[in-house]
């Protein structure tokens, strides 16, 4: 396989990679605004992980921090340099880049470097959906004890003396955790190029064919996105699962940045005025009612459509007022990468939002 974008295939990816952004995975217009940069800059192909030389290495490409941060300041020659940066300290032939997940932004981590850097784009990002903490989208490495992450981080306005480029050599953990901090330093958001790992490790640990899966998610929303009720329906066809939930209004919207994440929650009164509270980590964690009811619980995907517009909305752009379709897809109608599926990662949940999971598990209720 081999797909050299043009700018309706880049929309498509960016409109399906917000409706996997599942409240996170960053700003479509930011995401609109750079693919339409990177296929200006040169050429962004997309290709299989089979195609990746075996002698050759893969690294991850994302952007780290609170998308809600008022002083975050990230360009493009970010994106570029955080990977100059990584192939000079890395020293490992680079065959590829992968994205850190899907998302409205994230789908196109690594494009821009791509065109302006030859180095192709694989289609197997680390997750397939969003994700707020960095070892979710790092495909598992955090369990093999010998394992040394390498990570660049870019990021900060030089005028206000917040600009900052970090490297970083340690433990996963303790690396990704730096590299938050920088996210912080720098105002809240920086580009990171990390992991250095090999096509089969990749193939056998990421989210293989998203986005391919995200573009074609991206043509339905291209054709239907003017009837949201038969847009999503198609899109849950398409997925092979997955549940409209209600209609609603928001009532409440509460975000804080912490740590260099956005954390809050959302209420929605539905169309029978029964009320529906989601909370957030930068994507959207759980999604109950108010008499309990859990209908989805991170990373099964729960997704808030603006009824106005049909498209995904994040959590950080959530306001009163806004009429929203919820939408939950089950995990197992998703193709997530390992990084998702260690239960220890996943009581981090718990931790950052405060709320119990359904049955002491992070599994749908």
């Amino acid at each position: 396989m081999k797909i050299k974008v043009d700018e309706k295939i880049a929309e498509a990816a960016v409109l399906g990679g917000a409706f996997f952004g599942g409240g996170g995975g960053g700003d479509l217009r930011e995401g609109l605004k750079h693919a339409k940069l990177a296929i200006e800059l040169g050429e962004v192909v997309i290709v299989d992980v089979d195609s990746i030389p075996k002698d050759k290495y893969i690294a991850t490409a994302s952007m780290v921090g609170a998308p809600a941060a008022k002083e975050k300041y990230l360009l493009p020659v970010h994106a570029i340099k955080s990977t100059e940066l990584f192939m000079n300290v890395a020293r490992v032939p680079l065959g590829g880049l992968i994205s850190s997940e899907n998302g409205g932004y994230s789908t196109i981590n690594g494009w821009i470097q791509s065109a302006a850097l030859g180095i192709p784009i694989v289609d197997a990002p680390a997750n397939g959906r969003a994700h707020p903490a960095a070892v979710m989208g790092s495909m598992g490495l955090h369990k093999l004890p010998d394992y040394i992450s390498i990570q660049t981080a870019v990021g900060g306005n030089k005028e206000k003396r917040m600009y900052t480029e970090v490297i970083v050599k340690g433990s996963l953990e303790r690396a990704a955790k730096m590299i938050r901090e920088a996210a912080v330093q720098a105002g809240g958001l920086v580009a990171v190029t990390r992991n250095p790992v090999t096509p089969e490790y990749v193939k056998e640990n990421a989210a293989v064919g998203v986005i391919s899966q995200a573009i074609e998610i991206g043509r339905i929303i291209q054709e239907y996105g003017s009837d949201v009720d038969q847009m999503v329906e198609k899109i849950i066809g398409y997925l092979g699962g997955g549940k409209t939930i209600d209609k609603g209004e928001v009532e409440q919207a509460t975000l804080e940045t912490r740590g260099g994440f956005d954390v809050g929650k959302i209420i929605v009164k539905g169309s029978t005025n029964k009320r529906y509270e989601a909370t957030f980590w930068n994507e959207f964690m759980t999604l109950e009612d108010t008499e309990g009811k859990r209908y989805g619980t991170f990373p099964d995907l729960i997704v808030m459509v603006d009824l106005q517009t049909g498209l995904p909305l994040t959590s950080a752009e959530v306001k009163q007022g806004d009429k929203v379709l919820l939408v939950v897809v089950p995990k197992e109608y998703l193709i997530l990468g390992a990084g998702v599926k260690d239960p220890d990662v996943l009581k981090l949940v718990e931790q950052a939002i405060g709320k119990k999971s359904c049955l002491g598990r992070w599994i749908k209720c």
